[in-house]
């Protein structure tokens, strides 16, 4: 199997060099480069080819969420996990709208890490437990979902189709289908039953469109 090539972006060596030494002990990883900065970052990431960038969030000038938004937006086939020492939910949401594929916390343990690579690599979506369990609680939806797509998920939630949502809302079918894709990428979820099991849960708790 080919490994997985692998960007680390931090600031700081010391973590890049603890990255690189947890990360190449796995046979399936493999760093191939390694920046400071998001600049730095991105124009490697056009001489080099890369798989997946790790990507902090704490860093001098552009930092890591709006690196992130810039990597999906000139580089999309690269994914991008945010490895970062900030657990409030406020950053996580805004690393999955930038278009995050996960959020993995500093201070996980070292197999987490490598879960949360092999997962991403694998078409999924990650976050440390500690994340997982906060954002599984009702009222954090709000941190995840924009006003439109809360509106959606309420609606998923009362059984609709996307034509009758789509009608509902004024939209077009394919807005709401759009809508119904970022829901699940946001939320980690992957299918459609798991998505309306998820809408009937807890879309009501929300407050709904307010």
């Amino acid at each position: 199997m080919t490994p997985a090539r692998i960007m680390l972006v931090d600031d700081h060596p010391l973590v890049r060099d603890g990255l690189r030494a947890r990360l190449e002990a796995m046979a399936h990883l493999r760093v191939v480069a390694e920046a400071s900065n998001a600049d730095e970052a991105l124009a490697q990431a056009g001489t080099v080819a890369i798989d997946l960038v790790l990507m902090d969030i704490n860093m001098r000038g552009t930092n890591g969420i709006e690196a992130t938004a810039r990597f999906r937006q000139r580089y999309p086939a690269i994914a991008v996990l945010i490895l970062s020492m900030h657990d409030k939910l406020e950053y996580v949401g805004q690393a999955m709208q930038a278009g995050a594929r996960g959020y993995v916390l500093k201070d996980a343990p070292g197999k987490d890490i490598v879960l949360a690579i092999d997962t991403v690599m694998s078409g999924g979506i990650y976050y440390s437990e500690a994340l997982a369990r906060q954002l599984a609680r009702p009222q954090m939806i709000d941190h995840q979902l924009t006003l439109r797509e809360r509106e959606v998920l309420l609606h998923i939630a009362d059984g609709q189709s996307n034509k009758q949502i789509a009608r509902a809302l004024d939209l077009s079918v394919r807005t709401v289908e759009t809508h119904r894709l970022n829901i699940k990428r946001k939320l980690g979820i992957e299918g459609q039953a798991e998505l309306i099991k998820f809408a009937v849960q807890h879309a009501r708790f929300d407050g709904g469109a307010g």
